[in-house]
């Protein structure tokens, strides 16, 4: 239950923003990085899109073991704990690098980074609750998205870009060994940081086993006794379906030589125009799709927003026709790209917040939610490289702009609340893209 007065001794200023910094570091290495790094590295898109799409279930899954960490003492040493976890298992990936058959160890060493991330949000998330009033979470909500989102402008840009550089100086492997590296000591470093300046939490009443699973069991049969649920279950898996593979393909089209369909960029070009212009204007349109929905309602809004998530794919398909050159109009591009990424995301999480989530576990439902819409971004991520592969850059990019039809067809008969009927929600935790 959340409490009126706040508990925490120091002001959240001081931990907040690294705490969702530390959230988010990890997500995008795993969910973007790696794939840039197996690209540098020789690898074929299938192989980078199957076993990295993978990777994502640990995200998936995370709310079937999220009773157990109320089990701990301390929130604030779980968080200290994993963030720890993740700092060894990235170093860990340095080192992999520079063994034979790199690419299996590496996977494995990138799955326990997955699985110390996902569950580190978990105790992240419960710190945040417990130590904040209502009235501090709301005020707060702001600074959690703006420094999930730091994460990928600092890794997506400017450590790709320090690893295009450190490519052209000293080679591939060594210069993603220094990466993963640095990963690494920032992740150790914000642990011992935070073993300063996080809230002392203890969980009072710590559950026994046999309740933590009786109270799991609830909370998964009455969300699927929910009215239309496996409806709205295959809507939020179709929502993201020609995002889930843009978002992994794109870099890797990029990447690739021109010789063989691509824009030949390098990697720090790469960085650039993702880790800089792409996520100036993914927050831009977030910003601005809240603010649309907000004025028109979900009901009436959901089809712009499935057309602002999907349209703007046709960027990739002019650049695959053109393979433009000059880095302004590739940037100016995904610049679209990525506005409409961010505008059109807002769709599915108001979905799951005001359709999905409702009812007597709105937190734990909210939960299985984004887990499901995690599910379909794994699930299309993983089978990408293999479409592309098959059909080539233009014409996978076209099968992308026909994977939103299923959802724009489904959005005409999924129940969605009017303005009538729509219930203010409290402010979502930031949410895995």
């Amino acid at each position: 239950m959340q409490r009126d007065e706040p508990t925490a001794r120091r002001s959240p200023m001081f931990w907040v923003p690294t705490l969702y910094f530390a959230e988010g570091l990890p997500f995008y290495t795993v969910a973007l990085i790696a794939g840039l790094m197996f690209k540098s590295m020789g690898e074929s898109n299938e192989t980078i899109a199957r076993w990295t799409g993978m990777l994502g279930f640990a995200w998936v899954f995370k709310p079937l073991w999220s009773p157990l960490l109320e089990m701990a003492r301390s929130k604030k040493w779980l968080v200290v704990a994993f963030q720890l976890i993740g700092a060894g298992a990235l170093g860990g990936v340095a080192l992999a690098l520079q063994l034979p058959g790199y690419f299996a160890i590496a996977i494995a060493v990138l799955a326990l980074v997955s699985l110390a991330s996902a569950t580190h949000d978990i105790a992240a998330d419960g710190l945040y609750i417990a130590s904040l009033s209502n009235k501090q979470q709301a005020a707060y909500a702001g600074w959690q998205g703006a420094f999930f989102n730091a994460a990928k402008f600092i890794s997506l840009g400017g450590l790709v870009i320090l690893a295009g550089t450190l490519e052209k100086r000293i080679g591939v492997a060594p210069a993603w060994t220094i990466i993963f590296g640095l990963l690494g000591l920032m992740m150790a470093a914000l642990a011992l940081y935070h073993l300063w300046s996080l809230p002392p939490v203890n969980n009072p009443e710590r559950p026994k086993g046999a309740d933590l699973f009786g109270t799991s069991c609830d909370v998964v049969v009455d969300f699927f006794r929910k009215p239309g649920i496996w409806l709205a279950i295959l809507f939020i898996v179709l929502f993201r379906a020609g995002e889930g593979q843009i978002q992994t393909i794109g870099p890797l089209f990029l990447r690739e030589a021109r010789s063989a369909g691509g824009l030949g960029l390098s990697t720090d070009e790469v960085g650039v125009v993702y880790g800089s212009v792409g996520t100036a204007a993914f927050l831009v349109g977030s910003v601005l799709g809240g603010y649309f929905t907000s004025w028109l309602g979900l009901k009436r809004a959901m089809l712009f927003l499935i057309l602002a998530l999907n349209l703007p794919n046709l960027a990739f398909y002019f650049l695959a026709v053109a393979t433009p050159s000059s880095l302004p109009v590739i940037s100016a591009a995904l610049g679209l790209e990525m506005f409409g990424y961010g505008f059109g995301f807002v769709g599915v999480i108001l979905f799951i917040m005001q359709v999905v989530a409702v009812g007597k576990y709105q937190t734990a439902h909210y939960a299985l939610g984004t887990g499901v819409m995690q599910l379909g971004m794994v699930l299309f991520k993983s089978i990408s490289g293999d479409i592309q592969t098959a059909l080539g850059y233009e014409r996978f990019f076209l099968w992308v702009l026909l994977s939103a039809i299923p959802v724009l067809v489904l959005s005409r008969f999924v129940a969605i609340p009017g303005a009538e009927g729509t219930q203010r929600e409290p402010a979502a935790q930031p949410v895995e893209a």
